[in-house]
């Protein structure tokens, strides 16, 4: 009886993992190539864990840098646009303000003129001239002497001016020569505005009494029957177009002083020519160099007629 030989299947197998493949023939690649190989992976920028380089910092530092730059200009340029606008309105308004004072001034000039050839006739007609048979040239230039006050008084208007003073808004007239010109008006302003209330307080006294005790209110009261629709100082001066004969007096003519009641008349005038050379002179040579300044800055050539 023979005796089987057994082998291991490993022994039978073949060598080197040479597998049988589908078509029976060996398989010779080696197993490590078999095996998977380990994949390189490529992390995204935006990955928490993604390291970045230098390069990228600087870009991102150059984007932020630029958008932030960019961002300041074009604000600055709108800051500017909308400054030189507002100066431009504040020019014009100016203008309109201080253009319309100027033709109030020069009427008010030519009428403290024509108030101080009447006063002169009145002080005059005081010293020298019969009171008790009254001249019917009188009582009109007495009446526009000393009765006739609010009408010469120029109030300059300052509006605007003040506006821009107190908010800060001066500091958009990039010329330093029209801010000092401004200055200096307002100062002049505060000049009339005292001189002003100097020439009230003279004519509350003396001249307010002097009127009550010898002015004859009667006649004037004759006079505005004539036209009561018409301002008192438009009929004293067109008086001579009205059929007006009423005759006046001075009251309590005993108790009047001639020398006392011209000298009165004559001081009352000085006043108003010191106010006139002085002030008002002062005020209309700086509205006009004003009124230059913002023609020639702001081209308001449209705005001298």
């Amino acid at each position: 009886m023979k005796t089987l030989q057994t082998t291991d299947v490993d022994d039978q197998l073949p060598k080197g993992n040479a597998y049988p493949d589908s078509h029976g023939e060996a398989n010779s690649h080696p197993q490590s190539e078999l095996q998977p190989k380990t994949m390189e992976v490529h992390k995204h920028p935006h990955d928490v864990t993604h390291k970045k380089k230098w390069r990228e910092y600087f870009i991102e530092f150059l984007m932020i840098f630029l958008a932030v730059t960019l961002g300041f200009f074009a604000e600055n340029i709108r800051e500017r646009a909308t400054e030189s606008h507002r100066e431009k309105e504040f020019a014009r308004q100016l203008y309109s303000e201080l253009k319309e004072d100027s033709t109030v001034v020069a009427q008010k000039i030519a009428e403290r003129k024509l108030k101080e050839k009447t006063m002169d006739y009145v002080a005059s007609y005081f010293k020298d001239s019969s009171l008790n048979n009254i001249s019917n040239n009188f009582y009109p230039a007495l009446s526009i002497s000393l009765y006739l006050i609010n009408r010469y008084a120029f109030e300059p208007k300052d509006g605007m001016l003040s506006q821009l003073r107190n908010s800060g808004s001066l500091r958009y007239f990039k010329s330093i020569h029209l801010q000092k010109l401004l200055g200096d008006l307002s100062v002049y302003i505060s000049n009339i505005r005292f001189r002003n209330d100097q020439e009230y307080q003279f004519f509350a006294d003396p001249i307010k009494p002097f009127m009550v005790k010898y002015f004859d209110f009667d006649w004037l009261t004759r006079l505005r029957n004539v036209n009561d629709s018409m301002a008192i100082a438009e009929l004293l001066y067109n008086i001579g177009k009205y059929d007006f004969h009423g005759k006046a007096l001075i009251r309590n003519l005993a108790s009047l002083d001639r020398s006392e009641a011209a000298n009165m008349v004559l001081f009352y005038k000085q006043m108003l020519i010191s106010t006139r050379t002085l002030q008002l002179s002062q005020y209309v040579i700086t509205n006009h160099q004003i009124l230059e300044e913002l023609r020639d800055n702001y081209k308001l050539d449209n705005e001298r007629n």
